[in-house]
């Protein structure tokens, strides 16, 4: 069986880059951490225990063409820090974020819940979508543990 990590070389092979030792330490922060939504520098401090020769800007080009191949996707959450989250193998579009305003804790939603609205406003507008991401800001049941699930 193939690993991820394994079709991620042949992706970027497949675009005429190599898994350099650098990319790669960045590929496996990102995936031991794929929960986490790193930011460009949470990820260069992680991949500086694996591989302490490699520069922040190594960790920012990659993560820039991981992001352009869309190994990777590249969010913000409104607080002016871009972090990068794994793209779902096989995943049409991005999955959607929950955001607590209280603790700020992210938790991700994996369904596509959004194809009928992307057919509405492809016919309505005329606007052919690429891809679409949905942040949800709230308060999360771990802060307001009186709502039960599906209730708000």
């Amino acid at each position: 069986m193939e690993s991820r990590i394994d079709r991620i070389k042949k992706q970027l092979h497949g675009a005429s880059y190599k898994l350099t030792p650098q990319r790669e330490a960045t590929v496996l922060v990102l995936l031991e951490h794929e929960e986490d939504h790193l930011s460009a520098e949470d990820v260069f401090l992680l991949v500086k225990e694996k591989a302490p020769e490699i520069g922040l800007a190594t960790v920012y080009r990659t993560l820039e063409l991981l992001t352009d191949l869309k190994v990777v996707d590249k969010i913000n959450f409104g607080d002016g820090v871009s972090r990068y989250d794994l793209r779902q193998e096989g995943a049409a579009h991005f999955h959607h974020h929950l955001i607590c305003i209280e603790c700020g804790t992210v938790d991700e939603i994996q369904d596509d819940l959004l194809g009928d609205v992307e057919k509405i406003v492809e016919s309505r507008f005329q606007f052919k979508i690429k891809d679409h991401w949905l942040t949800f800001h709230g308060i999360c049941k771990r802060c307001k543990p009186d709502v039960e699930d599906g209730e708000v």
